[in-house]
């Protein structure tokens, strides 16, 4: 496993994506480098790339701007999702029933470093 030397993080919260959808795309560019996230980030078909592009891009500012580190050297050290609260939602049935409907948010992460010569 490889070591880094400075780990910058960023997150976005109360996104309004299903946790197990973000999984999907976050685990294509886990230990990726930060350009080639972006480009496969940039071409991946999926409603969850927009947020993990911002928290990306987010992340790479931080370590820039924050810890003085350069972008092109940047690697994805962490990306992972958590559950947010469920916000919960009636849909009108037949004959004076409801049925509940659950929208999932979740928190995403994601740390880049730069990895130690």
């Amino acid at each position: 496993m490889a070591t880094y030397t400075t780990e910058v993080k960023s997150i976005a919260r109360y996104i309004r994506v299903s946790p197990y959808k973000v999984r999907r795309v976050l685990d294509q560019i886990r230990g990726l480098s930060y350009r080639e996230a972006l480009i496969i980030l940039e071409f991946m078909p999926y409603r969850a790339c927009e947020p993990v592009l911002k928290v990306l891009r987010s992340a790479a500012a931080n370590a820039e701007h924050n810890a003085g580190l350069d972008r092109a050297s940047l690697v994805i050290t962490q990306a992972y999702a958590d559950q947010g609260p469920v916000l919960k939602r009636f849909q009108p049935r037949a004959q004076g029933r409801a049925y509940q409907i659950r929208k999932p948010t979740c928190h995403i992460t994601v740390a880049v470093g730069e990895a130690a010569q």
